[in-house]
């Protein structure tokens, strides 16, 4: 493949990307209003569900850090999730003088309810690819994620 239609090809996943990133906020605004959460109730969750997944839970710093916001104002985010039943505190197992934030059972069954629709359309689109495709699309997104995480690192 020639210059120009890698650039072309790179500009596609850029832009599907974007996408993918717009339709995202878009079904995290409509989880936040039927759970009268908001926008910063919500980004919080998905920290706390990104970071879970990758085996490094966050502490309430930890978020605050990411968030980008005031120590009071993570404190009063974080008792307003507890108070919800969206998010509990555990002692983080590997240094007990630590404290995490992990999703309260309340939380997750909210989130699966709301979820699994968009699971299971995920999987019926993605039943007829090969997964060699997968398995690229995987080596994609890692891509696309480890130069996001760069720039990010860059930012700061």
């Amino acid at each position: 493949m020639d210059d120009a239609g890698r650039a072309e090809l790179e500009s596609a996943v850029i832009a599907d990307v974007q996408a993918l990133s717009a339709e995202s906020d878009q079904i995290g605004r409509a989880f936040a209003g039927v759970h009268q959460l908001s926008a910063n109730d919500f980004r919080a969750l998905v920290h706390i569900m990104v970071a879970e997944n990758a085996g490094t839970p966050l502490t309430a710093g930890e978020l605050r850090s990411r968030m980008g916001m005031s120590g009071a104002a993570i404190t009063y985010l974080v008792e307003r999730m507890i108070e919800s039943g969206h998010l509990r505190r555990d002692t983080d197992p590997a240094d007990r003088r630590k404290v995490i934030l992990r999703y309260a059972d309340h939380g997750i069954e909210v989130g699966r309810a709301f979820f699994t629709p968009l699971a299971n359309h995920t999987h019926r689109v993605l039943a007829d690819l090969p997964d060699d495709d997968l398995a690229a699309a995987h080596r994609v997104f890692t891509a696309v994620l480890a130069a996001m995480t760069a720039f990010q690192a860059d930012l700061n």
